[in-house]
């Protein structure tokens, strides 16, 4: 009966700790109530499951590595996906992909391995902000070394507090042992003397050629539903005739053109915010739970999406602080890589197929 408790309680492990590390410890901990009325029972399982989360926690490798002209980056890969951030600038997660397979991020050839410009590069990649944007503040220079902390299942770049803003900012990465999912943790500490308002917000470069989807908040039927149910905000160029936008009942979407120079950008509130971007048959999904009762900046916009003709970003954005000093305020992602991801119409019906189950299965381990 003994060893059929032990199987029960690990049969569920790997899937508890791909959907989350602090989840799945948590559940280690409460799995080993029941056995403590007996010692020998309780030690017993818990060396069965040190030897388990050992093995698994150790299938996420973190290395030194040389990427594309900086020497000082970190690879963090279970085998199957890997990250790659760098250490001489940043913090920027510069690479996310299957390993042999292509970058679904943008990447600037020319800004590649540079460091220790005057100004802000945009260099590609997912990086971390404040909002609302200024052009002074959120584009403060992230090209100084960062620090490194390595961890059981990634690391923390964080970076020097910023001159300009006194701001500290770091992202955190914790990979699955196996499959594809990666949770980030996005993070701005405020150092200065005052307390500032401001929120994080995480931004994702996506490479050229591909198609944003992201969706709308349930919908609904008139007259039965007369309530307003989210915000779509838009800025000064923005064009909704653009051909590169496209809406149907449940999803906006918007396609990278290399050849269309004309910036778009939209926003948009939703309890459940996800995004998507399909490239060369694969879709990279990133998704955040913003918190309704909280105010978030420009109009009230969770998700946003923004393109010209040299990337497409997908990005998402936590509530409005009053920041104090020394206060720490975090966006948390839950991001999947999909392959073999085929779509043969624009439309609500191929995207509910499709897409929405692989949406629906990031951030819960699936």
């Amino acid at each position: 009966m003994f060893i059929d408790l032990v199987a029960g309680q690990l049969s569920d492990t790997k899937e508890l700790y791909e959907a989350s590390a602090d989840v799945f410890f948590n559940y280690l901990e409460a799995a080993c109530r029941p056995a403590r009325r007996n010692g020998m029972r309780y030690w017993f399982l818990l060396a069965v499951i040190e030897l388990l989360t050992t093995t698994m926690i150790a299938s996420v490798k973190v290395e030194k590595a040389e990427y594309r002209g900086w020497p000082n980056c970190y690879r963090v890969s279970n085998g199957e996906v890997e990250l790659i951030v760098t250490a001489d600038v940043g913090p920027r997660v510069i690479r996310f992909g299957f390993i042999g397979g292509q970058n679904l991020f943008k990447e600037y050839p020319e800004q590649l391995g540079g460091r220790g410009e005057a100004k802000f590069q945009l260099r590609g990649g997912d990086r971390v902000w404040k909002a609302p944007e200024d052009p002074v503040a959120t584009w403060a220079p992230d090209n100084v070394p960062v620090e490194i902390q390595v961890t059981a299942t990634g690391l923390i770049a964080r970076a020097p507090i910023e001159p300009l803003t006194k701001l500290q900012k770091e992202i955190e990465v914790r990979m699955a042992p196996s499959g594809t999912s990666v949770t980030l943790w996005h993070r701005i500490t405020n150092h200065s003397f005052f307390t500032l308002e401001f929120a994080p917000w995480a931004l994702t470069m996506m490479a050229q050629g591909g198609t944003a989807v992201s969706g709308f908040p349930p919908r609904g039927h008139h007259p039965a539903n007369l309530e307003a149910t989210n915000s779509l905000t838009m800025w000064a160029y923005t064009d909704l005739s653009d051909p590169r936008w496209k809406f149907t009942k449940k999803y906006l979407m918007l396609r990278q053109d290399p050849n269309n120079h004309e910036a778009q950008k939209l926003g948009m509130f939703n309890p459940d915010t996800w995004a998507a971007y399909v490239l060369n048959n694969e879709a990279f999904v990133k998704r955040a739970k913003p918190d309704p009762s909280r105010t978030y900046p420009d109009f009230g916009a969770s998700f946003e999406t923004f393109t010209n003709n040299e990337f497409l970003e997908i990005e998402s954005l936590g509530p409005l602080s009053n920041v104090a000093p020394e206060q720490t305020v975090e966006l948390v992602e839950h991001w999947g890589l999909y392959r073999n991801v085929s779509l043969k119409e624009w439309n609500d019906e191929e995207l509910d197929r499709v897409l929405l189950p692989l949406v629906q299965s990031v951030g819960t381990g699936q």
